[in-house]
């Protein structure tokens, strides 16, 4: 007997989107001829009633067919297949079409699923919905698929799904939808899309030619979804409001404009209290048609962080070298440095607040364990206990002197944080001037609160030099050299192996030095470095400096494509801990626990690779997450033990103060 998933090996198509019932349906049809003296599989096909030979993409046409008889309920005789599309003196054939019911040759749906890629599909669709007048198309290859309304002949606007042969497209549109609604029908997970995709679908069709900061304009979007899912997080019978029932464009930019404003109440200091979105009416609706089904929140931000780290890559974050660290590396480092709830913690090259936002969830686990408190899969939208709210608003801090992403890392900190944050715009380096920028009005009005919690945390009252920080996880821009003489003399890093002021020093250098300034004694550290920091023989003078001060915990080199496509820089992440009597005392001699990344996680373009079982399906985590496919930790158990377990081990053989 064949099966579709001998057919669809090493193919851009997949039967993954169907249901078990429709592949038994389609493999119980299938048969072979004799071709040239091999054996082919055929298919009689359902709305042909002849044979047909299955190929990969027929062979998703058969179970959208199927799909379409047994789950929407029309009748094969409504569809055609291979229509004659004219255009001009060419002619097309699309795949599937369904006729209007009163209407039996008129296009009412149109089906494309020979092309394996969503742009083609698209075009192709869209060109067969406008030579036809066909209201709605639908794009699949069997892994993935969308559903698009024709406004008119300029924007297909996403919609949720088709309607079924007893409804019209104003039943499917109009329908409330409340979060548990978002949950049983989120994109992500039902089209098997990713949000980065669809920002990017949203910029070719509206965004590129909107006439607007890309950034600034999706930024708001996502800033206000977050906001309606959180209301709804707390209210399940509240009705989620970034949607379109129907409305006309200009009724839907009143109404999101305005769930904007009430954002901008709840989450200050991001955008400004005059800031508007400034799409128009009718860009606005094709962007809000293709979030409105996904669901931003979910049990650890991951989404809204692929959203944030594409639009500020195109911002211009790779510039200044400062790259977003993936959030399974991130994860490692919070296993590896094992932070308690009653322990400080900050971030001083904090880009979108990974770091200390994954921090926040390892220490908000462990509250919600003591407490007996389940954790959901909108475990980041939930009310928390009391100590959890209070763990963020005392205990996390981040710097970043890039302002944009600082507004980023402010969004998911008060989200994080229910409106509270320690996240500031400042300069790590030069600290020097941090009192001159404090006093500033403009900035106090924003960051007067994280600020006020940071003095707290100086080691002597009016300087701003050294901290008493118990944790400091950073990954600094490592591209471009410090070269104010000013900066380079207050740091001994600034000098060469002969103890020389240099006339430019690598920005990472200084932030090895800025970040153990930050650390109590006891304190400890895990920095993103590149890897011939480790390696050079010209660098040995920064290793001396480290081993001077610090017990060398870790390094664990990072696989090449971890930080592609930005860059394919290798790095290492170095774990210490500052000596002291009591938490590190001093020693001479001592093992150090080295590991290395063997799997890749990302492709050579810098896409993620998920982790597949046996049979080559993807395994999703118990919150339907898919999992990026590394050796860094186990993923509660669907994975194997990985280097964080290993150093756990290590860690508490050893006697470390923060694993006993």
């Amino acid at each position: 007997m064949y099966t579709l998933s001998a057919l669809f090996q090493d193919s851009n198509h997949s039967s993954s989107l169907f249901s078990e019932d429709a592949i038994r349906a389609i493999e119980g049809m299938i048969y072979s001829k004799t071709v040239k003296g091999a054996e082919v599989p055929y298919i009689d096909c359902q709305v042909r009633h002849k044979a047909i030979r299955l190929t990969p993409e027929e062979a998703v046409r058969q179970l959208y067919i199927y799909n379409l008889v047994h789950n929407y309920g029309y009748s094969t005789d409504q569809m055609e297949l291979e229509r004659h599309i004219h255009f001009g003196r060419e002619v097309k054939r699309a795949d599937i079409v369904i006729f209007e019911k009163a209407h039996p040759n008129v296009e009412y749906i149109i089906i494309e699923v020979k092309k394996p890629k969503l742009s083609e599909g698209k075009e192709q669709l869209k060109s067969y919905c406008n030579a036809t007048g066909a209201t709605m198309g639908v794009w699949t290859n069997g892994q993935q698929i969308s559903f698009y309304q024709r406004k008119d002949p300029n924007y297909f606007e996403d919609i949720p799904n088709i309607p079924s042969a007893t409804q019209k497209l104003k039943d499917i549109l109009t329908e409330r939808w409340t979060i548990d609604d978002l949950v049983a029908k989120d994109k992500l997970v039902s089209e098997k899309k990713s949000l980065k995709g669809l920002i990017e679908e949203m910029e070719d069709e509206v965004l590129a030619n909107a006439g607007v900061d890309v950034f600034e304009e999706v930024f708001k979007l996502i800033y206000t979804k977050l906001y309606d899912e959180m209301e709804s997080g707390r209210d399940h019978s509240r009705t989620l409001e970034f949607r379109n029932y129907g409305d006309t464009d200009e009724d839907l930019k009143t109404n999101i404009q305005a769930l904007f404003e009430r954002a901008k109440g709840k989450w200050p200091g991001v955008f400004s209290s005059d800031a508007v979105i400034t799409l128009t009416p009718s860009h606005l609706a094709v962007c809000v048609s293709s979030l409105q089904d996904v669901k931003l929140f979910n049990s650890n931000l991951d989404v809204v962080d692929d959203a944030f780290e594409y639009l500020m890559s195109k911002s211009q974050k790779g510039e200044k070298g400062q790259y977003f660290t993936p959030r399974y590396v991130i994860d490692m480092c919070v296993r590896m440095l094992n932070p308690k709830k009653d322990e400080k913690m900050i971030d001083t090259a904090a880009g979108s607040c990974g770091f200390p936002v994954h921090t926040i969830f390892y220490v908000w686990k462990q509250i919600l364990a003591e407490k007996g408190i389940p954790q959901s899969h909108l475990f980041t939208t939930e009310k928390k206990p009391p100590e959890c709210e209070d763990y963020v608003r005392k205990n996390v801090f981040a710097i970043d002197f890039d302002e944009k992403a600082v507004r980023v890392a402010r969004t998911l900190n008060l989200i994080a944080g229910d409106g509270r944050t320690n996240v500031m715009h400042l300069n790590t380096l030069d600290y020097e001037r941090w009192d001159d920028v404090t006093k500033d009005d403009a900035w106090q009005d924003i960051y007067f609160e994280g600020w006020s919690g940071l003095r707290k945390m100086r080691a002597k009252k009016d300087e701003n030099r050294d901290f008493t920080f118990d944790i400091l996880m950073a990954n600094p821009p490592f591209a471009g050299d410090i070269k104010e003489s000013r900066i380079i003399s207050k740091y001994e890093l600034g000098k060469n192996a002969k103890g020389r002021y240099q006339s430019k020093v690598g920005r990472d250098i200084l932030f090895i030095e800025r970040n153990l300034s930050f650390l109590k004694p006891g304190g400890r550290m895990a920095i993103v470095l590149p890897q011939g920091r480790f390696n050079n023989s010209s660098d040995k003078y920064i290793r001396d400096f480290i081993a001077e001060r610090c017990r060398i915990l870790a390094v664990v080199g990072l696989h090449g494509n971890v930080f592609k496509p930005h860059t394919g820089t290798k790095t290492s992440v170095l774990f210490v801990q500052k000596w002291d009597d009591k938490l590190c005392p001093k020693k001479e001699d001592y093992p150090i626990f080295f590991a290395t990344m063997q799997k890749p996680s990302k492709n050579n373009s810098g896409d993620k690779l998920v982790r597949l079982d046996d049979e080559g399906h993807i395994i999703l985590d118990k919150h339907g997450h898919m999992i990026v496919d590394h050796d860094l930790y186990n993923h509660d158990g669907l994975t194997e033990d990985g280097i964080a377990e290993a150093f756990a081990e290590f860690a508490k053989k050893e006697g470390l103060s923060f694993f006993q």
